[in-house]
């Protein structure tokens, strides 16, 4: 049945947008949705009644709804690794147990955050956030939209190995007044651990005696940053069923927690708690992250759009696009259903962005003119972060605005290099404001739209083992050298890293 009712969608042919619109007058009142401070405008994509129909029928077909009971309930919905994937429990949603954990561990991290408020590790002016992956985008994301005004410490997230980018971190650091949170679910993390031991090397030339006594470890595996060296009152465990991707709510979240206060924190889950209940408990037509996928699995699936691009027009988002790359395409990029048998489809797109309006000047023209059709997502806020010329704000919405019109509208020329083919698909999510609860909402938001994506497809968002094999041959590379490779692998090690 499922084979039939994808067959079913790929044979569908709808009108184009402007004639659904001519067609339904209430298109915009019954494609828009609101939730916890979040407008989402599905009205410019080619989803019609008999597209909604099919999807509703795929998702009752692959137990949408059970699937989405099973998140909440605690079970293991991480087949491979016979786990569940509980970061709904870090914000008061999941299984009873999960939660009470959840809770007590982040009564452990306010302990912490307000003993350091307190003086207990001296004059603390910095913070420097080493992790990578979901241990770094997250708390990145995070501190970068809403730490421009009212930050109590000076934040800095480090991840890549390149160290150029722990020197610019530390620049105007003092090393006497810095923390140092060290950000890694296993506590083994390569890259993590060897930018923590520089750090330390940082803090030591920088005359302090003791660089441990000024470390706090975020980690699901505590008994490792014991053994490490770190002292366990200034260890931040979390559950072993959060995920990387998923971890900006638990300990992870520290640097927020602490540089920005811990009543953002709190906001913070209060709005993802928020779009938690509205995805459970909300019917499908009504259901913003279940009505989004169908749209993202309309145009991948059927459509065969290998991209979806995102442009966030407000400068408070402009690392919403890096955060999505990972959330989306390490969760959805599998070539293999959840009981292991070929995917036999495609999986998610590629994911990839910008911020407006600089976008507009770079990239837009092949979203008009070029002949790759890409679904485009434009996240807005209402109210400006900042204090200059309404103005500015202002001519920010109104090209957010008319580039959606124009994708849509397009403009028929006789000159074939002046006719925009328009009939192009487009969603703009427009937030109240930029505020702890908006954009914990917003990402619990993407975060359930990627788990319907695959639930619908048969996927399981939570693994990640295609991340191992590169991680796998670095190893090798720094243990044996440029023997046992291609000869262009071998060539590239001797000529930049002779006889490792």
């Amino acid at each position: 049945m499922t084979d039939d009712l994808w067959t079913e969608l790929e044979q569908h042919q709808p009108s184009s947008l402007t004639d659904l619109f001519a067609s339904d007058k209430d298109r915009v009142g019954r494609l828009t949705l609101e939730q916890s401070g979040l407008r989402f405008d599905l009205s410019k994509t080619h989803l019609d009644d008999e597209v909604i129909g099919l999807f509703t029928n795929l998702a009752d077909h692959m137990n949408l709804e059970g699937a989405t009971a099973a998140l909440f309930a605690g079970a293991v919905v991480n087949v491979t690794e016979d786990r569940a994937a509980e970061h709904p429990a870090e914000r008061g949603n999941g299984d009873v147990s999960a939660v009470a954990n959840a809770r007590a561990l982040q009564d452990r991290m306010r302990g912490l955050v307000e003993a350091i408020d307190a003086g207990a590790m001296g004059d603390i002016q910095h913070i420097l956030h080493i992790g990578i992956g979901g241990s770094a985008l997250g708390p990145k994301l995070l501190v970068d939209a809403l730490g421009r005004d009212g930050a109590r410490y000076d934040v800095k997230v480090v991840s890549n190995i390149d160290g150029a980018a722990l020197t610019e971190a530390v620049k105007h650091m003092d090393p006497h007044k810095t923390i140092v949170a060290i950000a890694s679910k296993t506590f083994t993390t390569t890259e993590t651990l060897l930018n923590a031991t520089s750090a330390m090397e940082w803090m030591r030339d920088g005359g302090v005696d003791d660089p441990y006594a000024q470390l706090i470890a975020l980690t699901a595996y505590p008994e490792k940053a014991l053994e490490w060296g770190i002292d366990q009152s200034r260890i931040l465990p979390f559950n072993e069923a959060v995920g990387g991707r998923y971890s900006l709510w638990c300990s992870i979240g520290f640097p927020v927690a602490l540089g920005l206060g811990w009543s953002v924190y709190q906001e913070l889950l209060e709005g993802a708690a928020a779009m938690d209940r509205h995805f459970r408990n909300t019917p499908a037509l009504q259901n913003a992250p279940t009505m989004a996928a169908f749209a993202d699995l309309y145009y991948a699936q059927t459509k065969g759009c290998q991209t979806r691009a995102v442009f966030a027009y407000d400068e408070r988002l402009r690392l919403l696009p890096d955060y999505l790359q990972q959330l989306e395409m390490e969760s959805n990029g599998k070539s293999v259903t959840a009981n292991g048998t070929p995917l036999g489809r495609k999986s998610a797109p590629v994911t990839w962005g910008g911020v407006g309006t600089d976008a507009q000047h770079a990239v837009f023209q092949l979203l008009h003119q070029g002949t790759h059709l890409i679904p485009v997502e434009f996240v807005a806020s209402k109210t400006p972060g900042h204090d200059f010329d309404t103005a500015h704000h202002e001519t920010l919405l109104v090209n957010c605005f008319a580039q959606g019109a124009a994708l849509m509208a397009g403009l028929k020329s006789d000159n074939l290099a002046r006719n925009y083919f328009g009939d192009r698909p487009s969603t703009t999510i427009l937030m109240d404001d930029v505020t702890p609860s908006t954009l914990g909402a917003l990402i619990a938001f993407y975060e359930h739209r990627t788990f319907v994506n695959a639930v619908l497809l048969g996927i399981n968002p939570f693994d990640q083992f295609g991340v191992e094999l590169g991680k796998q041959i670095a190893k090798r590379i720094s243990d044996n050298g440029p023997s046992g490779f291609d000869p262009s692998t071998s060539a590239l090690i001797e000529a930049a890293l002779g006889d490792i």
